[in-house]
């Protein structure tokens, strides 16, 4: 079985591959929390956090924007003493300020993954790379959504950390071309019918 190089050996990485990574996302609390640990990874590798993950859901209370808007400087205090995440104020903060605009968004009648799909016109991206090298860091489209995230009040949302927030999550799939996953998620896409998904 063929698959994409960067999960290496790892059994956690690997798994993380082969199940989550690429699977098409539309629900909005499931897009905020990814979002939310996408934004940790900054300056760090993925598998940093893959290994901390079931930490932060615990810690911020299954990554709930509603309970998390609500965070005061007691609490954040507390993630600062937290060894299961990444104990960095800026990150914490935005996370907070994050769930915040989140409902902000909400609280405008903006559904968060119409929002978020928009930006690949409601519909996966499908790339077809067949080296690791042709990869991009970050598209227009990434920049476009980069921008709008934080004219909306969000924060640790550039244009790179948003590439690989859309890759994650399956607005648009980098799979390699020789990677099993990439046919049998291509094979899923044409069984989906995301005009309806959108109610477009």
């Amino acid at each position: 079985m063929q698959r994409c190089s960067w999960p290496g050996n790892d059994p956690e990485y690997i798994r993380y591959h082969d199940e989550d990574w690429g699977v098409p996302v539309t629900d909005p609390k499931e897009l905020f929390a990814k979002l939310i640990l996408d934004g940790a990874q900054a300056g760090l590798s993925w598998i940093t956090i893959l290994k901390k993950r079931p930490s932060y859901y615990i810690a911020f209370d299954g990554l709930d924007p509603e309970k998390m808007a609500h965070y005061d400087a007691k609490k954040i205090a507390w993630l600062l003493e937290n060894p299961g995440i990444v104990r960095n104020r800026l990150k914490i903060e935005a996370a907070v300020t994050n769930a915040r605009a989140y409902l902000e968004l909400r609280d405008r009648g903006i559904d968060f993954s119409t929002y978020l799909w928009k930006f690949v016109d409601y519909h996966p991206k499908w790339n077809a790379f067949a080296d690791k090298s042709d990869v991009p860091a970050f598209t227009p489209e990434s920049d476009a959504m980069s921008k709008s995230l934080r004219k909306d009040g969000f924060k640790f949302v550039g244009s790179t950390i948003c590439y690989a927030f859309m890759q994650a999550v399956g607005l648009v799939q980098d799979h390699l071309t020789t990677c099993f996953r990439y046919e049998a998620l291509r094979e899923a896409d044409k069984h989906t019918d995301w005009t309806s998904v959108f109610n477009r």
